[in-house]
């Protein structure tokens, strides 16, 4: 494809110089428009700013200072205010160095002293090739900031459409998760058998532990983390509305504002859960008890306990008791990385689970010990 000749418009009321301008520029590839007073240049340059026609496009303007009417310092202030104005080169027979530094501070590409006879003109194509490179490049430097704000522009809705989706993701589960918890709470009211309700009330409580993960994070600001005082309390509430709430009326939490990811949340929320239910069933035989559980940062690391103020090592396991909770617990531990001891200063039972703030890094071992 040939290359467009490209347009110059000389602005400037001498017709004679105006004529070696064309003669001398055309020799070097240029198509030259003259205009002889900053009035008739300023007109064209908007008839050609608001063409799409390829053909009345100007590239760029060499316009000389002294002209009747508008002079060149008026006329090229003029025309930076155009939108999409082409490069303008400063032309002047004067030497006073002080018209360059007020022309390219008007907006200016470049300047160059004139003579009579066309010498200049050479200096001239020169200037105008300068002119239109740095045109060029400026143009491109916009449309590179056009697309990277476009870019940003777009990754910032394909992150709200995102955000949207895995809020109603998190919704949709919660809530699938409570009617499951809901059924496995109306089975074990209407179970016959002691040992079928609770397996049923446990599983109820696994379940529920979960479902408070996605309902805490279809209402958080942050998709990425879960607040565990808040979620804990929520989950604390559950249990004593559960089927063994009668026993639960001593439950309390202390916790700090701890904030960790979605994932091992769940896993602190079920461990919470299996332990707080042994409690009940074990650590008061006869009656209802204290249960604390409680939450607290140490460094870079949180300390999670659940006490009780029971029977401690005297306690009398069901020999029906399949060991699931304890097996769950070290599962969770497992993927928690923490370890787990109990306290054996204490007089009833207290366990005691230490893990980082942060997830392990890949390929770590865990040091998760079931107690």
């Amino acid at each position: 494809m040939n290359q467009r000749t490209p347009t110059l418009l000389y602005i400037d009321d001498d017709g004679a110089l105006a004529r070696l301008v064309d003669r001398g520029l055309t020799r070097r590839g240029y198509r030259v428009v003259h205009a002889a007073s900053g009035e008739e240049g300023l007109e064209r340059i908007r008839r050609a700013c608001a063409q799409s026609n390829v053909d009345g496009v100007i590239d760029v303007v060499a316009l000389d200072q002294y002209m009747p009417g508008l002079d060149g310092l008026e006329t090229l202030e003029q025309i930076m205010a155009i939108p999409g104005s082409p490069p303008v080169v400063f032309v002047t027979a004067s030497q006073d160095s002080s018209i360059a530094v007020t022309a390219l501070k008007a907006g200016a590409a470049d300047y160059l002293v004139k003579d009579v006879t066309g010498d200049f003109i050479p200096l001239l194509h020169v200037a105008a090739e300068g002119a239109l490179r740095q045109a060029e490049l400026q143009r491109a430097r916009e449309e590179a900031e056009a697309e990277i704000h476009a870019s940003r522009d777009r990754y910032a809705a394909l992150a709200a459409e995102r955000e949207m989706l895995l809020r109603e993701v998190n919704h949709r589960v919660g809530n699938s998760l409570q009617i499951i918890a809901s059924l496995l709470h109306l089975q074990a009211s209407s179970a016959a058998q002691d040992e079928v309700k609770a397996a049923l009330t446990n599983a109820m409580g696994r379940v529920a532990a979960v479902a408070q993960v996605h309902r805490r994070l279809y209402t958080s600001q942050d998709l990425k983390s879960v607040v565990l005082n808040q979620y804990l309390d929520s989950l604390l509430e559950d249990l004593r509305r559960s089927a063994e709430g009668n026993r639960m009326s001593r439950l309390t939490l202390k916790a700090e504002p701890i904030e960790i990811d979605p994932d091992r949340a769940v896993a602190v929320g079920i461990i919470v859960n299996e332990l707080v239910m042994n409690a009940v069933k074990y650590a008061y035989p006869d009656r209802a008890g204290p249960i604390h559980v409680e939450l607290h940062g140490h460094g870079e690391d949180v300390l999670l306990s659940i006490t009780d103020n029971g029977v401690g090592d005297n306690v009398k396991v069901d020999p029906r008791s399949t060991g699931m909770g304890q097996r769950i617990v070290a599962a969770m531990a497992s993927k928690l990385d923490a370890v787990v001891e109990r306290d054996p200063a204490h007089s009833g039972t207290r366990i005691v689970l230490k893990f980082a703030r942060m997830p392990a890094a890949p390929g770590r071992t865990s040091t998760a010990a079931a107690s």
